[in-house]
């Protein structure tokens, strides 16, 4: 059987789902774990089910938006800098971790009480 575009895109979009549903077991902390593509356009995304959204439909769009062209803007300079690996956003009530993959964003959301950072992350890398 011939495997379609479509097929192939479905594929990739649950192997994300996939991922992003391994992100949130890494710590109890994990707010949010998603996939945006290069415009910021949500390929997937979960919210842990036990809290509730910190941001609303369209702050969500802009943020994601900021987030998917700060990766643009970032990777003129990728020859000179070298490959970035992650990005933290550090807020009053949440952390955000966001990693670049084969063109797709990974974005993060952790509730600021979680200390052990560099862990998550350690793990998350090698989930993606």
């Amino acid at each position: 059987m011939v495997k379609t575009a479509a097929d192939a895109w479905k594929n990739t979009i649950l192997k994300y789902r996939q991922q992003c549903q391994s992100i949130l077991k890494v710590s109890e902390n994990i707010r949010y774990s998603g996939v945006i593509n290069n415009y910021g356009r949500t390929l997937t995304g979960i919210i842990n089910p036990t809290l509730k959204p910190l941001l609303k439909s369209e702050e969500v769009k802009h943020e994601f938006f900021i987030v998917s062209t700060l990766f643009s803007l970032r990777k003129n300079n990728e020859t000179s800098l070298g490959k970035l690996d992650y990005i933290i956003l550090k807020h009053s009530k949440v952390n955000i971790i966001v990693f670049q993959k084969n063109n797709v964003t990974f974005y993060v959301s952790i509730n600021s009480k979680e200390k052990n950072l560099d862990k998550i992350v350690s793990l998350i890398k090698k989930i993606i």
